[in-house]
C-alpha cells in the first residue's frame, strides 16, 4: 500500500464516491448504496482532513486504522479525527454494492464558531482505534438516524440564518448520544474491563522488574495502551469509568506508592530514588511526589 489519497473538503469526498456536488461545502451524509464507485479507496491508505461519523454493515474486507485491523461485516459507528490515516483492504470474494450503512463527514470550518468547538475535543471517541468502535442497539441506532435525518434536512433545504445553529446543534446531539451510548457499552462490558485493569497494573509492575537494572524512563501512557493493543484515549476513558482515575493518574499513583517503599525501605539518596523510576530529573520526582502526598520525598522519609 503506497499509494495515498488525501481528501481536505467534502466536494473531494463526493466526487471520489462517484456522487453529485454536495449540498452544503462542509457537511455531507453519504448513503452507502449511492456510491457509485469506491475502487478509489481500495488497498490505499487515506487521509481525510474531516471529522467523520460512518456506519457500515456487510462490508466483505478489513479496514486498517492505527495498529488494529476491524472487521466491517458487523454494524458498528467508528469516529475519525481531521488527519487520521484509514487503510480499506477490500477482500477477494467483495462485490460493490453488496453493504450498508452511512457517513457524517463535516469540516471542521463548520463548527469553529459555534458552541460545539468547544466542546469537540470532549468526544474522546474520535481518538479510538477501529476495534473500540461503538456497537449500536437497534433503538440506539433509530435514534442516531433520526438526528442524521434532520442534518439532512436541514443542509437540503433553502440556507437561512438559523440553519448554521441547527446543523451544528443536531451534530451535536448526535455526538452526545453517542457519549451516552459508550458509557452504556463500558459498562455492559465491566467484566472485560475489569481484566484490563487487571493486565494494566500487572504490566506496570512487571515494567520495573524486567527493568530494574536498565537505564530507565518513566512508563508513559501510549507505551501502556501499546501493550495492551489498546488506544491511549480508550484505556484512559476505560479506567475513568471503572475507577474514577485517568491512566495517568494510575501510572502516577503506581510510581508514588513504589517511591513511598522504596523511601521507608532503603537508604538510597533522593537523586538515585528519582533515577530509578525513570525520572530524568530528580526535581521532576519530588514536585509530583509533593503534589501526590503534600510531602516531600525527605519529609515523608523522616516522619515515618
Amino acid at each position: 500500500m503506497s499509494d495515498t489519497i488525501i481528501l481536505n473538503s467534502v466536494s473531494q469526498i463526493h466526487q471520489s464516491l462517484g456522487l453529485a456536488k454536495p449540498k452544503h461545502p462542509l457537511v455531507t451524509v453519504v448513503q452507502a448504496k449511492d456510491i457509485k464507485t469506491d475502487a478509489e479507496f481500495r488497498d490505499v491508505r487515506i487521509i481525510v482532513n474531516l471529522y467523520q461519523v460512518a456506519l457500515k454493515k456487510g462490508i466483505k474486507g478489513r479496514l486498517r486504522y492505527g495498529r488494529n485491523s476491524y472487521d466491517y461485516q458487523e454494524g458498528t459507528l467508528v469516529f475519525t479525527a481531521p488527519g487520521q490515516v484509514l487503510e480499506y483492504e477490500q477482500a477477494a470474494d467483495a462485490d460493490s454494492g453488496t453493504y450498508e450503512g452511512w457517513s457524517l463527514v463535516f469540516h471542521p470550518d463548520l463548527i469553529r464558531k459555534s458552541d460545539l468547538a468547544d466542546k469537540i475535543d470532549d468526544y474522546t471517541f474520535f481518538g479510538y482505534d477501529t476495534n473500540e468502535a461503538l456497537h449500536l442497539s437497534d433503538t440506539e441506532r433509530s435514534n442516531i438516524e433520526e438526528l442524521l435525518d434532520k442534518i439532512t434536512l436541514e443542509y437540503s433545504q433553502n440556507l437561512d440564518r438559523h440553519s448554521l445553529h441547527l446543523i451544528n446543534s443536531n451534530i451535536e446531539m448526535l455526538l452526545d448520544y453517542c457519549l451516552r451510548y459508550y458509557d452504556r457499552q463500558f459498562f455492559t462490558r465491566t467484566n472485560l474491563n475489569k481484566d484490563v485493569i487487571s493486565k494494566f497494573e500487572k504490566l506496570l509492575k512487571n515494567y520495573y522488574k524486567s527493568q530494574e537494572d536498565s537505564a530507565l524512563s518513566l512508563p508513559t501512557l501510549p507505551y501502556c495502551a501499546s501493550e495492551l493493543n489498546l488506544s491511549p484515549t480508550y484505556l484512559s476513558d476505560l479506567l475513568r469509568k471503572e475507577t474514577g482515575k485517568s491512566a495517568q493518574e494510575h501510572i502516577h499513583l503506581f510510581i508514588i506508592e513504589k517511591a513511598k517503599n522504596t523511601l521507608l525501605n532503603s537508604k538510597r539518596s533522593i537523586s538515585e530514588i528519582a533515577y530509578s523510576l525513570g525520572f530524568d530529573y530528580p526535581q521532576h520526582f519530588s514536585n509530583l511526589f509533593k503534589s501526590k502526598t503534600g510531602f516531600s520525598p525527605r519529609a515523608y522519609r523522616n516522619m515515618n
